[in-house]
């Protein structure tokens, strides 16, 4: 009896010792970062979700070790990030990530609810789906504090790049993608033409035919090479000068040679060009507004406006009866003119009486938060964007240009000055 127990005891100690071993097995540090380590079962976790967001875009995907090597790479950096998020205290609350959570399903035109279950019946934990993105978040916060808020637009940028625009089409986007070769800050000239050679080979690469998205997953180290490199549509301002000067006559389809740049050697495609036309629909409108008080309430002052408009029905000047009667003291001393406007001039109820006029009639008695307005639209006229808003356009513009080229940089410094130790060639 006794040594059916002794076997027994065993017995269990050798499974579960052996269980033990293959759940180890199973998971094992595939890199080390900083005082950081990244799991195999992270690893993997992450190339799964990437592979559901390539697929849902229909993007085709590169080999598994393509993959892997691209992804890790890829939570390396996001590691690096998140360890200076923490040293210097940025948080996300669990307030301001289900507000963030509510905003992506509202862009999806759902709820977080439907989300939740769509989600899960699509195979996805959303408990990851939420840490990944209050990740992204942190990410996001420290990206802002260490580069964007750090970047300067001074308003001769400005000028020269509006002189720029009118030289060379102002109103062209372009649809491109990029392969980054990149190279070390402060590289030495040896590690320079090793990056050049690479990019050489590349464009071999692309010029027996291989499909660009598929190269850039291959063999670029810029942030969008699992997505084939694509950098979407954007305007000349928002490039970088190189590229801009290598596509402005390029035809569609067509591949740049290596452009030299601080982060390295880039090869850009362009996919596409439009010429936009910014054209905005101008309306000059006039009004007049009374305001409710502690006397004249709601009702009372409708009934006053809808007085005002019988006489102009009678054919009285609107600019003296504005003049007379309104409480808006901007446009009251020129008859309740409020001059040409654009789009988004005024509060929301404002603009959607105004764009619901025929030219010369006048509104019935409407409220806004500013109080009662009765409105007559004068004219209509397509007009070119304002002067003004070319120049906070030509800003925006040109601050993110400036903000895409230092995050690169800021990213490639980061990754070098980490201790970064791989583990089981996980990076081969």
């Amino acid at each position: 009896m006794r040594f059916v127990t002794r076997t027994f005891i065993f017995l269990v100690a050798f499974t579960s010792s052996t269980n033990l071993f293959a759940l180890q097995a199973l998971d094992h540090i595939v890199a080390i970062v900083n005082d950081n380590v990244i799991t195999y079962q992270e690893l993997q976790q992450r190339i799964k979700d990437f592979k559901q967001q390539l697929a849902q875009r229909s993007s085709s995907l590169p080999d598994d070790d393509i993959m892997q090597k691209q992804v890790l790479e890829r939570m390396i950096v996001d590691d690096i990030q998140l360890q200076l998020a923490q040293a210097q205290g940025i948080q996300i609350d669990d307030l301001t990530l289900n507000r963030m959570l509510e905003n992506i399903a509202e862009r999806n035109r759902t709820t977080l609810d439907d989300m939740r279950q769509r989600m899960q019946a699509e195979g996805i934990n959303f408990d990851n789906f939420k840490e990944q993105t209050r990740k992204d978040m942190l990410i996001g916060q420290i990206q802002q504090r260490m580069v964007f808020a750090r970047v300067q637009v001074s308003p001769q940028e400005v000028d020269q790049f509006l002189e720029q625009q009118q030289q060379a089409g102002s109103n062209d986007k372009y649809h491109i993608a990029h392969i980054l070769i990149a190279t070390p800050e402060a590289a030495t000239p040896e590690a320079i033409a090793i990056a050049y050679e690479k990019a050489e080979k590349v464009i071999a690469h692309l010029k027996t035919g291989e499909a660009f998205h598929e190269v850039a997953q291959r063999f670029s180290e810029g942030r969008q090479a699992l997505e084939g490199g694509d950098l979407g549509w954007r305007s000349a301002a928002e490039l970088p000068a190189i590229f801009v000067d290598a596509i402005r006559n390029m035809s569609k389809g067509g591949i740049s040679t290596p452009l030299r740049s601080a982060s390295g050697f880039h090869i850009v495609k362009l996919i596409d060009k439009q010429t936009q036309q910014h054209i905005v629909e101008q309306t000059h409108a006039r009004h007049i507004l009374i305001r409710p008080d502690a006397i004249t309430s709601d009702e009372q002052v409708r009934e006053q406006l809808l007085a005002i408009k019988q006489r102009l029905q009678k054919g009285e000047d609107f600019a003296k009866l504005a003049s007379q009667y309104s409480h808006d003291p901007g446009s009251k001393i020129n008859g309740g003119d409020l001059g040409w406007t654009a789009p988004g001039s005024f509060v929301p109820q404002f603009e959607q009486v105004m764009n619901s006029l025929n030219i010369n009639q006048v509104s019935e008695p409407f409220r806004s938060q500013f109080g009662w307005h009765i409105m007559e639209v004068l004219e209509r006229r397509q007009q070119d964007e304002t002067e003004q808003m070319q120049r906070a356009n030509a800003e925006r513009a040109i601050q993110q240009r400036k903000a895409d080229e230092e995050l690169q940089l800021w990213l490639r410094r980061i990754r070098d000055e980490a201790y970064v130790e791989y583990r089981n060639d996980s990076n081969s």
